[in-house]
């Protein structure tokens, strides 16, 4: 039987990260499991103090560090998630995160259910869910420079704070509206509470086949979200005579966009997978991760 791994991303710079990556470390190798790391600080944390944690190998993230391993081990925010999803995707390697940051809307289990979140990845207890990207290629004077994708967003943005950026949207090569606005967003049904909710989009549940659009600031009459089809194609066109911009895909890979560009998302031919462990409806993980009020407002405010 070959060896089993798993690649534990984490960002090391707080004492309650700390002492979690540890408790997982050491909760793996008591259950026979190596672990890979991305970097020799990790490792070291891992092993100080004569820790008890598991096996690791330090590899780069050119390394193709999840290839060959059961499952991505994430402890930290959306953040860290999202660069973990970044390293399994080319493999198709199932993502589990812990949320040790704040909302962290696409982790799985809360750091008080670290026990068991680990012996349930260990003893395979879970489900895996595939969820949407999107493909982003850039166009300029009909050349491609560059093609990337994303699993929550991408934004076009523009570069100068004292600028405005006119963009024209097109669906489907066809042109829907133009206006002057501070960015556009792009995102996926899992992207929609990310920062497609903070620019005032709709929340959609994952398992709607569909992309979404929201305009960032716009100075338009028309410049609402908009929902289109899975199968549609979404541009974002800057105007050649206006400023440059910038595209910024999952709030960490960026590009800079000079006048003129051509942005183009379509569905992503390669989804993410996220381990599930809860079997409960989307609904219910939205009231809890948004601790919203579901008692009637009589209800909330008798006397």
């Amino acid at each position: 039987m070959s060896e089993r791994e798993v690649l534990l991303v984490v960002h090391p710079d707080r004492d309650a990260t700390r002492d979690a990556a540890r408790e997982v470390s050491a909760r793996f190798a008591k259950a026979g499991v190596r672990l890979r790391v991305l970097d020799e600080d990790v490792r070291e944390m891992l092993e100080a103090d004569g820790g008890i944690g598991a096996p690791c190998t330090v590899m780069a993230p050119e390394q193709d560090p999840a290839a060959g391993t059961e499952l991505v081990f994430v402890l930290g925010g959306d953040g860290t998630l999202l660069r973990a999803a970044e390293l399994a995707r080319p493999n198709g390697v199932p993502v589990l995160g812990v949320n040790l940051g704040r909302v962290g809307f696409l982790a799985e289990a809360d750091s008080d259910k670290l026990a068991d979140t680990v012996q349930r990845a260990v003893d395979g207890d879970y489900q895996v869910e595939e969820r949407m990207t999107v493909d982003v290629i850039v166009t300029v004077d009909g050349e491609e420079t560059v093609n990337t994708w994303a699993l929550n967003e991408a934004s076009v943005e523009k570069s100068s704070r004292e600028r405005v950026l006119d963009a024209l949207i097109e669906v489907d090569g066809r042109p829907v509206s133009s206006f002057g606005c501070d960015g556009v967003l792009c995102a996926t049904p899992t992207g929609s509470t990310a920062y497609a909710f903070s620019a005032g989009g709709p929340i959609i549940w994952p398992d709607v086949q569909a992309l979404l659009v929201v305009p960032s600031n716009a100075h338009a009459m028309f410049s609402r979200p908009l929902v289109v089809s899975r199968d549609s194609e979404i541009t974002v066109a800057i105007d050649p005579d206006g400023s440059p911009a910038v595209l910024t895909c999952d709030g960490s890979r960026t590009f800079d966009l000079p006048a003129g560009a051509a942005v183009r998302v379509t569905c992503g031919r390669v989804p993410v997978r996220l381990i599930r462990l809860w079997e409960g409806p989307f609904t219910d993980r939205l009231v809890h991760k948004f601790s919203l009020p579901i008692k009637g407002w009589r209800e909330r405010h008798a006397r």
